[in-house]
């Protein structure tokens, strides 16, 4: 008489959780995505600072914020245009295309190229609780020249090490960056073969 081994039952995968996924995730396109969804929400949130500067500015003398208010929001407009909008909408199409384009499997260092990214929430956080804190945020514009930004608030301070961690995150981001165009083109790709994006990539 035969005997019949059933089969072992095989148990699905769980599947993963999606968000946690994106929030530890090491992948460059995925990364490059974040980055461009960082960069488009902030530019909806500095785009609503915009229009508020224009109210201030559509008649003459004072119509709704007080000088300083004004000059708060002055500074946070530019600060999030140019460390929140513009670099990172740089760095995420560069993440997504620049392996693509070299044949490089993935960014020279994943991890370090992750906290590039979440330094960003960090910078943001930091510069906007100038707004929570006892006088008011930075308004010394977004160069923060002295002597405005000496004589600042509190919340010049926050603004200041808001800056410097985002800094950090476009330094680490800027080291990964030329390690994989350098070190992590395809075979036969030399410079002088590598497409115009990634040379301007290399360049900025």
């Amino acid at each position: 008489m035969a005997v019949i081994q059933a089969a072992p039952r095989v148990e699905p995968e769980p599947a993963p959780r999606r968000l946690l996924g994106w929030l530890t995730t090491t992948d460059h396109k995925k990364i490059g995505i974040l980055y461009l969804v960082n960069s488009f929400s902030f530019f909806a949130i500095a785009g609503v600072f915009a229009l508020l500067m224009r109210t201030e500015l559509a008649r003459p003398g004072i119509q709704v914020f007080a000088p300083h208010a004004y000059n708060q929001i002055f500074t946070l407009h530019g600060t999030l245009m140019i460390f929140l909008v513009i670099f990172p909408l740089l760095a995420g199409f560069g993440n997504y295309f620049v392996p693509l384009q070299i044949g490089a499997l993935d960014m020279a260092f994943p991890r370090i190229n992750a906290l590039s990214f979440w330094l960003l929430p960090v910078g943001r956080l930091t510069i906007l609780s100038g707004f929570l804190a006892k006088g008011g945020a930075a308004a010394a514009a977004w160069t923060g020249y002295p002597p405005l930004s000496v004589r600042g608030p509190f919340g010049e301070s926050l603004w200041l090490i808001g800056v410097i961690i985002l800094g950090t995150s476009s330094i680490l981001g800027s080291m990964n960056f030329l390690v994989t165009i350098l070190n992590m083109r395809t075979p036969g790709m030399t410079l002088h073969r590598i497409p115009l994006f990634v040379w301007a990539i290399l360049t900025t």
